[in-house]
C-alpha cells in the first residue's frame, strides 16, 4: 500500500505542470471503479492522468472499466498499479500496455523441495497455508512459482504453467485456497513419484 503511494506521488511529480488524480486503496471495489468514470468525464483542456493503485482489483471494478479504458474521454490517460499482471483481468490486460517493474522484490522462502515431494508432506505444507487473504495467497503461489523456477531450477511444462495460471484465476474468483494449492502442487507430486 505504502509503495503504491509512493509510487503515485513519484509519477504525479514527473507529470507536473499536467494534472494528476490518484485513485489509491488497499482493495479497488465498484465503488472505486464508479468514482474513476465520473473523474475521467469531468472535461479537462490539458491531458488528466488517472492513476490507480491497490493490492487487488474486485472483478465488478474491473468490468466497470473496461468501456472506458478501451475508449477513454478525449485528454484522459490511465495508469493502474499492481503487484503483479495477474491481478488484472486479461480482458483489462489486453486494453493497456504492461509494464513490469521489479524493486529486487524478495520472495519468501518455501518450506518444501518439489523434487522429494510425497504426499503427506504436500497435505501438511497445505494445511499450513489453508487461511490466508486472497493478496496473500497470490503472492504465496508467486512464491512458489519462484521457488520452483529459480531455487530448484524446474523447467517447467506446459501443464505446470498453466496450473499457476489457473491458481491466480481461481484466487481471484475466491476459489478455496488449499484446492488451489493441491491443483499446482499434484503437477510436482507426480514427477517427483517419477524420479524415485
Amino acid at each position: 500500500m505504502e509503495r503504491f503511494e509512493e509510487k503515485s506521488l513519484e509519477i504525479e511529480h514527473t507529470l507536473l505542470p499536467l494534472r494528476s488524480v490518484r485513485f489509491i486503496c488497499e482493495d479497488f471495489k465498484i465503488e472505486d471503479a464508479k468514482e474513476v468514470i465520473a473523474e475521467a468525464y469531468r472535461s479537462e483542456e490539458n491531458t488528466k492522468t488517472l492513476i490507480l493503485g491497490a493490492k487487488s482489483f474486485t472483478i465488478p471494478a474491473q468490468n466497470a472499466l473496461l468501456k472506458i479504458l478501451e475508449e477513454p474521454p478525449r485528454n484522459i490517460v490511465f495508469i493502474l498499479m499492481a503487484p503483479n499482471k495477474s491481478t488484472f483481468l486479461p480482458t483489462v490486460r489486453s486494453r493497456m500496455s504492461l509494464q513490469v517493474e521489479q524493486e529486487g522484490k524478495k520472495h519468501e522462502p518455501i518450506s518444501l523441495v518439489l523434487r522429494q515431494l510425497d504426499i503427506s508432506e504436500m497435505f501438511r505444507w497445505v494445511k499450513e497455508h489453508d487461511k490466508l487473504k486472497k493478496h496473500e495467497a497470490k503472492e504465496l503461489i508467486e512464491n512458489l512459482f519462484h521457488h520452483a523456477v529459480y531455487q530448484e531450477q524446474y523447467s517447467l511444462s506446459v501443464v505446470q504453467i498453466e496450473a499457476f495460471e489457473k491458481a491466480f484465476r481461481l484466487i481471484e474468483l475466491n476459489g478455496r485456497t488449499q484446492s488451489i494449492l493441491i491443483m499446482v502442487l499434484m503437477n510436482f507430486l507426480k514427477e517427483a513419484k517419477r524420479a524415485r
